[in-house]
C-alpha cells in the first residue's frame, strides 16, 4: 500500500489538473459548456438513459442534471420521452445533431491532446490512459452505493526544521 506521502502528492497532482480540465473546457463550442458535453459523451458511451441514471453517472443533483438536459433540448441534440415503465421519469436519446455535435467536441478534445502529448510515446499514452481508467474504476462510476473507507494510510512524523 502507499504511503502518505505518495497520497499527499496526488492530492497535489489533483489539484494541478484542474488546469488540464480548464484548458480542455476552453476548446469548446461556446454553446456547449462542459456540463452539457458531459451529458452528450455519456449517451453516446451508454445509448438511452433516464435522466436520474445520468444524474447518477454525473453525481449531481437532478436538478443540475435537468438543466443540463433542457440546454441540450433546446438546441436539438437529445430528445426527451415519456419512459414506459414509469411515465414520471424521461428516457434521454440523442439526436443525428447530437450526434455530430458529440464527434465535433471529440475530435476537437483529441486534437488537444494529440498536440499536448505529442513526445509522449504511444506506450506512454496507453499506459496514463490504462491508470485513469483503473482510477475510475476504484472510485465506481455511480456514487450511490459507498465503499467503506479504506483504513488510514500510515502517519509520517514531521519535525519543524531547525534553525
Amino acid at each position: 500500500m502507499a504511503g502518505t506521502a505518495q497520497y499527499e502528492e496526488l492530492v497535489r497532482q489533483f489539484s494541478a489538473f484542474g488546469a488540464v480540465k480548464r484548458e480542455m473546457n476552453r476548446i469548446m463550442p461556446a454553446d456547449c459548456p462542459s456540463g452539457s458535453a458531459s451529458v452528450l459523451t455519456l449517451l453516446g458511451r451508454y445509448g438511452d438513459l433516464r435522466m436520474s441514471r445520468v444524474a447518477e453517472l454525473l453525481s449531481v443533483d437532478l436538478s443540475v442534471t435537468s438543466r443540463h438536459v433542457a440546454h441540450l433540448a433546446e438546441r436539438g441534440w437529445i430528445e426527451r420521452s415519456p419512459d414506459p415503465a414509469d411515465k414520471r421519469s424521461r428516457i434521454l436519446r440523442l439526436t443525428p445533431a447530437g450526434r455530430i455535435r458529440l464527434d465535433e467536441l471529440f475530435r476537437r478534445t483529441t486534437r488537444l491532446l494529440a498536440e499536448r502529448l505529442g513526445d509522449w510515446s504511444d506506450e506512454e499514452v496507453g499506459h496514463l490512459a490504462q491508470l485513469m481508467a483503473r482510477l475510475r474504476d476504484s472510485f465506481g462510476e455511480c456514487r450511490s452505493v459507498p465503499r467503506p473507507a479504506p483504513p488510514p494510510p500510515e502517519q509520517t512524523t514531521r519535525t519543524p526544521a531547525s534553525t
